[in-house]
């Protein structure tokens, strides 16, 4: 067949090939799936050092969140957009480098409009550097996908992420202290002597319901370790 006849079909085959819509089936599963099936922290088992760590209270734990949200999907975007500019051999240096550059930011930012939340936080933000989360989606994903790609993977693992922390902060604070977001519930429903577990301010007490949401989930999911 005649060059002359194939041009014009290929043509119309570019022409009626229509664009991937912007929240396809596909790309809602980059969000949906870390939520629950691929949890970066009670499938995949990452992050958990934050997750025991900062979950005492749940202000500096949504303050927490939001900066890995910020940092994931922003690194995410980036490393998209240069990953063919980046030579292989030093591309963790080139990934650690843009996620420190997101965390100071986020950190000066803290420092200058929420001081005392930098001061119980401080040391945690700097730890997002080398939050296996972060590094794990940049190796994994955004080096060999486009940007909007990536950013949706990067805001999946990203809320992922933040859903647990809250969860286990939630139950934490409420047992812990008998308050959410410092607010004394007990209090406000009149059981203002209800006994709080001390253990709950202690690290066990993440540890363990940690291990129930990953009881649960997994119940729900079916997952098995392999």
């Amino acid at each position: 067949m005649s060059t002359e006849t194939l041009e014009p079909e290929v043509v119309d085959l570019v022409i009626k090939k229509k664009a991937e819509p912007i929240f396809s089936k596909r790309r809602k599963k980059f969000i949906t799936d870390p939520l629950n099936e691929d949890n970066p922290i009670t499938v995949q088992i990452l992050g958990i050092c934050s997750a025991l760590a900062i979950t005492v209270k749940m202000e500096p734990t949504l303050i927490m969140s939001i900066a890995v949200v910020f940092v994931i999907v922003f690194s995410n975007l980036i490393i998209s957009l240069i990953r063919d500019l980046i030579p292989t051999r030093v591309r963790i240096i080139v990934q650690l480098s843009i996620i420190a550059t997101l965390v100071t930011l986020v950190s000066e930012v803290l420092k200058a409009y929420n001081y005392e939340m930098y001061k119980v936080l401080g040391a945690f933000v700097g730890l997002i550097i080398t939050n296996c989360i972060v590094m794990g989606r940049l190796e994994a994903f955004a080096m060999g996908n486009k940007p909007w790609d990536s950013m949706l993977d990067g805001m999946g693992s990203g809320f992922g992420y933040a859903w647990i922390i809250l969860t286990v902060s939630f139950f934490r604070e409420l047992f812990g202290s008998g308050s959410v977001f410092n607010f004394k519930v007990f209090e406000a429903i009149g059981l203002a002597n209800f006994p709080t577990n001390s253990l709950m301010v202690d690290s066990i007490g993440a540890f363990m319901i940690l291990g129930i949401l990953i009881w649960i989930q997994r119940q729900k999911t079916g997952y098995v370790e392999h």
